[in-house]
């Protein structure tokens, strides 16, 4: 009796050794993302049979702040995906454990991954990891293009007189758009990290800690931005309902040009039912040769909640999310660049006709270096609505925008 009583336990012992780990893994709701997800996490869990993979996903608008609520309580994910932008508030908050340098050595990270990663390091270390990384284009509606007898600008004056020619009807009641234009959507980041840039200035400080746009060139940008609604009549902002209005309005065929990100791709390709194409973000004719665009992440990270054998899992499961095999299968399903040096720098890659243009702007791409993401982007959106919505002069709303951002830049560091 004695025996099988030991036999029992240690049968009850090794069922309880064998049984998986559970992660909870958190990202927003975003369709090809999530549907990806899905396919991968099938992957690894085959190939890491003890360990299982719970994926939860929420709406963009509410995700940060479920996160904010959950993970202090000791609830919610053990790995989550977050805007690389976020991370100075989830790092100061504890939210987030630093990733362990014997599984993710600093120096092979800053070898293996494009320089813009680097953000992602607060106090000398690695919190996060994105799998890709996305830069900003024109989309063009090539049916529009062709109908109005135009070819794809390279510039901006190009650009201004494509939109013009494809624009119908006028504010507010346009049939088809220009150009789709939507300060909330990624424009500011075009006005501050594109525009600022090839107008001859910069910014931000090398520190980040000082907002330097209050000037000619500042004035100069959203001047430019704002008389491509008000002066040359190209559309105006929310043409379409919902936060996504300017690339709804593009599928729907009703817009001639949007500013977007790659990460657009794998939506667009889905549900437009007309020809596109992707061209890189233009120059002006004075000063061919100044480049710039806005580079962005979103990043895998270890919670708090993950401790002993989920720790260890989260660590294989962010070695996976981070792999060149999931990042290529990230790009041929969502449309995001390849986070890696090696495999974005592929020469094939360089010349697609889609991905190309994203591709090519990564050597003059700047991710900004952001300590309250959501603050910083309205003051940014409440200057530009003051010159469309209320008249006020461009220099007066840039002058407003490197106020109250340095309020927030001044909070941080403190």
């Amino acid at each position: 009796m004695k025996k099988l009583l030991m036999l029992a336990l240690g049968l009850s012992l090794a069922s309880a050794s064998a049984a998986p780990v559970t992660l909870t893994y958190w990202q927003y709701d975003y369709a090809s993302k999530v549907s990806t997800m899905n396919d991968l996490i099938k992957k690894f869990e085959a190939a890491n049979p003890d360990i299982k993979i719970k994926q939860e996903t929420f709406p963009y608008d509410a995700y940060s702040q479920k996160v904010a609520s959950s993970v202090p309580a000791g609830q919610g994910p053990d790995v989550v995906n977050l805007y690389y932008g976020w991370l100075p508030q989830y790092v100061d908050a504890g939210y987030l454990q630093p990733l362990p340098t014997k599984d993710f050595p600093i120096a092979k990270i800053e070898s293996d991954f494009v320089p813009m990663v680097q953000t992602s390091k607060i106090g000398g270390k690695y919190y996060t990891l994105p799998t890709s990384v996305r830069t900003l284009a024109v989309f063009y509606n090539k049916d529009l293009f062709k109908a109005a007898r135009i070819t794809p600008p390279r510039t901006w004056e190009d650009f201004i007189a494509a939109g013009e020619k494809i624009a119908k009807g006028a504010p507010p009641r346009f049939t088809t758009l220009g150009f789709g234009i939507q300060p909330d959507g990624q424009d500011y980041h075009m006005v501050r990290e594109v525009l600022v840039r090839q107008f001859g200035g910069q910014p931000y400080s090398k520190d980040g800690k000082t907002a330097t746009y209050d000037n000619a060139a500042g004035a100069k940008a959203m001047t430019f931005y704002t008389e491509l609604a008000t002066k040359y009549k190209l559309g105006v902002p929310n043409f379409f309902p919902g936060n996504n209005s300017y690339r709804d309005a593009f599928i729907a065929g009703k817009v001639g040009m949007i500013i977007d990100g790659s990460f657009a791709v794998g939506t667009i390709k889905s549900g437009a039912k007309f020809d596109w194409g992707v061209i890189p973000m233009p120059v002006f004719k004075a000063n061919p040769q100044v480049r710039s665009n806005f580079g962005s992440y979103w990043v895998n990270g270890i919670t708090k909640n993950a401790k002993g054998d989920k720790l260890d899992a989260s660590v294989k499961f962010l070695k996976f999310l981070t792999s060149e095999q999931t990042q290529r299968t990230w790009l041929e399903n969502v449309g995001e660049i390849p986070a890696s040096r090696k495999l974005s720098g592929d020469p094939a890659l360089r010349k697609d006709p889609v991905f190309g243009a994203f591709v090519g702007s990564l050597p003059f791409a700047h991710s900004t270096l952001f300590v309250d993401e959501a603050g910083q982007r309205k003051a940014w959106v409440d200057a530009i609505n003051m010159v469309l919505l209320k008249g006020a002069k461009p220099a007066d709303a840039i002058k407003q925008a490197a106020t109250d951002e340095q309020k927030i830049l001044n909070s941080y560091y403190k």
